[in-house]
């Protein structure tokens, strides 16, 4: 298993996929973030052996809240964009081989995947409800990703639905 921390949760991926933090790479940090003000990045990129490019963005509130939920989806759907609009620039350019690699990979692929992994304080009670709905999100994130992904996911960690990596 390849094992990636992302906000304190660890993400373990099959061996045999091409996986990678986004938004440690170098040519989005030092190229393509600094174009112009609020670029945002999603966390994880990953190919399977179908060929699937997975988008994953991670959001752990158990520790600190959220208190604008409706705002999620859109914050979701803006990193997916300009991670997508970063993968043909540093296919060309990116002067870290494993990055242009795996952007060539993503580029290739065929079929994309939206993920958003969302922890948050477990339910207390109907007065102190969760803040964020995953269902209404992941309604949002679809209707606002229909042309990549009409399928995206909101999963935790008690909820994989089925996917091939593990979160701890």
């Amino acid at each position: 298993m390849q094992r990636f921390n992302v906000d304190g949760l660890n993400f373990d991926f099959p061996d045999n996929w091409q996986v990678s933090k986004y938004d440690d790479w170098s040519f989005y940090r030092n190229q393509f973030s600094r174009m112009w003000n609020g670029i945002k990045s999603l966390d994880l990129l990953a190919i399977d052996l179908d060929k699937t490019a997975w988008l994953i963005e991670v959001k752990d509130y158990r520790v600190n809240s959220r208190t604008k939920p409706s705002d999620l989806s859109e914050e979701v759907a803006h990193k997916v964009f300009d991670t997508l609009a970063a993968i043909i620039p540093a296919k060309i350019h990116a002067t870290n081989p494993d990055e242009k690699q795996l952007a060539h990979a993503v580029s290739a692929s065929r079929k994309l995947r939206v993920v958003l992994h969302l922890e948050q304080p477990a339910k207390h009670s109907k007065l102190f409800p969760r803040a964020i709905n995953p269902a209404d999100v992941q309604q949002k994130i679809r209707q606002l990703l229909k042309a990549v992904d009409a399928h995206s996911l909101v999963v935790d960690m008690v909820s994989m639905r089925g996917l091939d990596w593990n979160v701890s």
